[in-house]
């Protein structure tokens, strides 16, 4: 009998063990880590795993599977979580998403997100809109061709990740052709603005303290660029930018930066201005989208840039980026 109740006992012991985990597993080390903390997030979830000084951290997560935001404080990736996985994260701050490692229990996924980020960075390029329509096609194809060798080199990563991947592809061609004639058409609508006075904006915070008005800085051209922090594309823009004012630097053109942030991120913008030494002219809109420039200027999505002359009239409402190779052609044609 007592051998029997053993034996029983024995095998219960072994189902328990290996019983699946209703909870993910998650660690790992950050080099240089920009806070004490990392938020694992979706829109209806969020968890807060502390860091700790050397860098290391680990947590359990009851999660719904599916595709997660891990965010360090500065920066961000995406991951797939799913009760079971036991995940170990690396990543060096100084090159986030170029050194973001994923090994374990259901690494696969999340290893896939993370190339795929760096794969669509050097395939979209800030200037796919801009080309011709001849070159954009060509870009396109090679765009959908690249990225259906990526897929199906990924076959491992889960199965409903993988569908929706294939889904979105066959919608690619057709989503950024749609993208590239309404930029066109924008660009038509904004050809009114040409050769009229700009319209204006009055003491917008400027980040160096005091205010700043349009007016103030009449007498040279303004290149202005309109963001916000939170905007992706308006951050990708940013080294460009520095280059672009670096090799202008004390000729005749101001650059503007004009964050539309609203109150509640006062904070965040000025500490990115200063954390990553933002140059030129950087301001606050005062009212965020409602204020009456952006409305003004019809402006409905960022970044958007604006090259106003010496005079204060408009030379393009729907400028250049400054990835853009077709900026500098436009500078060089004013004779900046």
């Amino acid at each position: 009998m007592k051998k029997i109740l053993f034996l029983a006992f024995t095998i219960a012991l072994v189902a328990c063990e290996n019983a699946p985990k209703d909870y993910v597993t998650l660690s790992g080390k950050i080099t240089d880590k920009n806070s004490d903390s990392l938020v694992v997030r979706t829109r209806t979830y969020s968890k807060t795993i502390q860091v700790n000084e050397d860098g290391t951290f680990k947590d359990t997560l009851k999660v719904v599977a599916g595709v997660h935001n891990i965010y360090d404080g500065k920066e961000s990736s995406n991951m797939y979580l799913e009760n079971g996985f036991d995940i170990n994260v690396t990543l060096d701050t100084k090159e986030f998403d170029e050194t973001i490692k994923y090994t374990g229990i259901g690494a696969e996924t999340s290893n896939y997100l993370a190339q795929k980020s760096l794969l669509q960075e050097s395939l979209f390029t800030p200037d796919l809109l801009d080309l011709e329509e001849a070159a954009f096609k060509t870009k396109v194809d090679e765009i959908e061709n690249k990225l259906t060798e990526f897929i199906e080199k990924n076959k491992n990563i889960d199965s409903t990740i993988y569908a929706n991947e294939k889904a979105g592809l066959e919608k690619l061609g057709e989503n950024l052709l749609t993208s590239y004639n309404r930029q066109k058409q924008r660009a038509v609508q904004m050809a009114s603005f040409i050769g009229k006075p700009s319209p204006d904006f009055v003491d917008y915070e400027n980040h160096k303290g005091g205010t700043t008005s349009l007016t103030d800085l009449k007498g040279k051209y303004i290149y202005i660029d309109v963001w916000a922090t939170w905007c992706g594309p308006c951050k990708a823009e940013i080294p460009f930018l520095k280059k672009v004012e670096e090799q202008y630097h004390g000729k005749n053109i101001e650059f503007v930066s004009i964050s539309i942030d609203d109150q509640k991120k006062h904070d965040a913008w000025k500490k990115m201005v200063t954390d990553k030494e933002l140059g030129g002219v950087q301001l606050l809109a005062d009212s965020d989208w409602k204020s009456k420039f952006i409305q003004d200027y019809k402006i409905q999505g960022i970044p958007r840039f604006i090259l106003i002359d010496p005079a204060g009239n408009v030379v393009n409402a729907d400028a250049p980026r400054p990835s853009s190779p077709k900026l500098i052609e436009l500078f060089t044609s004013l004779d900046i």
